[in-house]
């Protein structure tokens, strides 16, 4: 029998690199040498978005499409149920869960959906899979000792560990965009709020608390709020906080469920699903909740976006804020304490430097 997880599962950002071009001088990422992709995200522009849907009406299928909801293509075709998939950070994969051996595993494929490989095999069910910043390891949450908890394990599904451990159920992990610190949904007071932990999973805090479901957090790319879903309305509408869980400000108000949410790898705007008209379809958002447009329109129901970064042609430059470690991020500028530091490269040969260590991405899940 297939086990319907509580959820709701986004996704990931990814990350911004930051090039000192001179002593007093913005930030930019500069894009120059030549190699093999770096294991961190690059933003770049807004590339398609996947998505799971039921629209063959058998199973859940993994599709793409164009941010404009254009050119919707299938990327996997089994008897398994195949749902919440989650963008690598340089774009080139997407992991996902599937229940096609009988419970949900974790699965990563190329981003054609080709390559199809297994990650996990327990007993129970692993879910919600979401990418560290530098792509070097996947956050998961999984029944395998009973209740739900948050893992980690490395991109090739070696060294899973146990994050959390608490009675209750702590479930849709997301990773701060500098790699610091993980924000996951968990029901151990009663009902589920939104937490924050470091990435190693000391230091566990609430940020929301309330008598309803705040669910699905998802770190913006800038790592300086988190959008999530909420039922104190009486139905999920879409809220963003601060990522310290103040400000908290609705960006949806409709009488169906809005949820399951991804932010665009530039920030500017939401993907999310709802269900106000009928059957659950893909709508996209401005960051502030203006501009709501449906993406999807087809018999069936189409869930669990996420969008794809891609990074910037060779030869490109791009300027950013300038982002900093959680327990650091202060506006500062450059300085002889926030140096410019190489961190690789990516697809292309983009040559990547970031001040202060700062990186992001994100992901999502009920």
């Amino acid at each position: 029998m297939r086990v319907v997880p509580y959820r709701q599962s986004l996704r990931r950002f990814r990350f911004v690199l930051l090039l000192a071009v001179s002593a007093a001088v913005a930030i930019v990422v500069g894009v120059t040498a030549t190699g093999n992709p770096a294991g961190a995200a690059f933003p770049g522009s807004n590339g398609k978005i996947a998505f799971a849907t039921n629209r063959d009406l058998s199973d859940w299928e993994i599709y793409v499409m164009n941010a404009d909801g254009t050119g919707q293509a299938r990327l996997t075709n089994n008897t398994g149920w195949d749902e919440f998939p989650a963008w690598s950070p340089d774009g080139a994969k997407i992991a996902f869960a599937s229940f096609r051996d009988g419970d949900y595993e974790i699965y990563v494929m190329n981003a054609d959906g080709t390559g199809q490989t297994r990650l996990t095999n327990s007993a129970g069910n692993d879910l919600t899979p979401g990418w560290s910043p530098d792509g070097s390891k996947i956050v998961f949450y999984s029944g395998r000792d009973g209740n739900y908890e948050i893992y980690v394990m490395n991109a090739d599904g070696t060294g899973q560990t146990r994050l959390t451990n608490i009675p209750g159920d702590d479930q849709h992990p997301s990773w701060s965009p500098d790699g610091s610190a993980i924000t996951f949904q968990s029901n151990r007071d009663g009902d589920p709020d939104i937490y924050v932990m470091s990435a190693d999973g000391s230091d566990q805090t609430s940020l929301t608390s309330n008598s309803v479901d705040d669910i699905g957090p998802e770190w913006s790319p800038d790592g300086h709020r988190i959008a999530f879903s909420t039922s104190r309305g009486g139905d999920e509408e879409i809220y963003v906080m601060n990522a310290d869980g103040t400000d908290q400000v609705a960006l949806t108000e409709n009488t169906a469920s809005d949820e399951y949410l991804a932010w665009s790898p530039d920030g500017s705007q939401i993907v999310f699903q709802s269900d106000r008209d009928g059957n659950y379809e893909i709508y996209v958002m401005n960051a502030d909740g203006t501009g709501q447009t449906r993406l999807t329109n087809i018999p069936g129901d189409e869930m669990f976006p996420d969008w794809q970064p891609v990074p910037a042609p060779v030869g490109g430059i791009a300027e950013y804020p300038q982002l900093e470690p959680r327990a650091e991020r202060a506006g500062r500028g450059l300085s002889a304490s926030h140096p410019a530091a190489l961190v690789g490269t990516v697809a292309g040969g983009a040559l990547l430097l970031a001040a202060g260590g700062w990186y992001a991405r994100r992901r999502w899940q009920r």
